[in-house]
């Protein structure tokens, strides 16, 4: 088996049916690929094997169903653990793939054998213009939505790991699970670098670990093996889908700065981890007012005070944050009134 697409599920039923057919419509344009589809379910309110039974027959599908909810990350961990294949893919039940991707990545993996980490760029899309179309969605009409990607980078490369840390190539520093697609049985190992304890709690994003799973796996595991960034989007991640939304300023400001520390501790250079943790503290004083205002609903209790806010004040954007935001306002303000006009 060369690559498991692994899907960690928890309700949703409707986005997990749309991601299911997206990996059926992509398998119908691939020939001699051997891949499959792990789904692990998160003890949902229904269970999704009615969506499931739909593709089994066209599409090598394993699906265990949890006895309790386990928490997102001992869910996505599950997932992998049970897969066969070379490569593993975490997706959301949200994400889809397009048509061509399977192929692509056929001939990505046979051109790139020495490779055990790969970014994989993605597109974004609003989840409402999704369901105004027929479902199960049929992503071949994606072309005709004016879809944005993540990383801007238009080139695929081998690249040494840490380069792919880098806004230019992700924001997100990976913190997303749809960007990486990795050696299994490598990622297996790198389990031990987590805290047993902070992944059982199943408090959503209260602890490192349990938010930053899978790109702290990958930073212990992979830094010094031969990566690739492609370029090339081969996946979508719908925005609107997240039951989380309302911690999204706590997962940006103080979630993917921790990250950065993380990545500098296992070697990423001093230069590279100043430019990236100025960039991620570019919305700073904004979003911690928002997370203050929410609250609890906001992630304030997981808030560490001395080393999430008053650490990161000697970098120039935590300042420069407030001028960014005001900046913002005033643009904001000005397009309504000649949208008025």
């Amino acid at each position: 088996m060369l690559l498991s697409i692994c899907i960690p599920t928890f309700n949703r039923l409707d986005c997990l049916d749309n991601c299911l057919n997206s990996i059926l419509i992509s398998s119908k344009l691939v020939k001699d690929f051997q891949f499959e589809v792990c789904i692990s379910d998160n003890y949902s309110d229904e269970s999704p094997e009615k969506i499931i039974n739909k593709y089994k027959d066209d599409l090598n599908i394993v699906f265990k169903r949890n006895k309790t909810n386990l928490g997102f990350a001992l869910n996505a961990i599950n997932t992998i653990k049970f897969a066969k294949g070379k490569y593993a893919w975490l997706i959301g039940n949200d994400d889809l793939i397009l048509p061509n991707t399977l192929n692509y990545l056929k001939n990505l993996f046979e051109n790139n054998k020495q490779v055990e980490y790969f970014f994989i760029n993605s597109y974004y899309l609003d989840s409402n213009l999704l369901k105004k179309y027929n479902q199960p969605f049929d992503t071949n009409t994606l072309q005709e939505l004016n879809l944005k990607k993540l990383s801007k980078l238009k080139e695929n490369k081998k690249v040494k790991f840490w380069e792919v840390i880098d806004p230019k190539v992700s924001w997100e520093f990976l913190i997303g699970i749809f960007l990486s697609i990795f050696n299994r049985e490598m990622w297996i190992q790198g389990l031990k670098s987590i805290n047993q304890k902070n992944i059982e709690d199943k408090r959503v994003w209260s602890n490192f670990d349990n938010t930053c799973l899978n790109a702290k796996i990958i930073s212990t595991v992979f830094n010094d093996k031969k990566s690739y960034i492609c370029a090339t989007p081969l996946s979508v991640n719908l925005i609107g889908e997240r039951e989380w939304a309302n911690m999204y300023d706590f997962v940006e400001i103080v979630r993917i700065p921790e990250l950065l520390d993380y990545y500098r501790s296992q070697g990423m250079s001093f230069l590279r981890y100043v430019y990236c943790k100025n960039f991620a503290l570019r919305n700073f004083f904004n979003f911690f007012v928002k997370i203050v205002i929410n609250g609890n609903k906001g992630g304030i209790q997981y808030v560490n005070f001395y080393k999430h806010f008053f650490k990161n004040l000697i970098f120039p954007n935590a300042w420069f944050s407030i001028i960014f935001f005001a900046i913002r306002n005033v643009k904001k303000v000005l397009r309504i009134k000649k949208e008025i006009k």
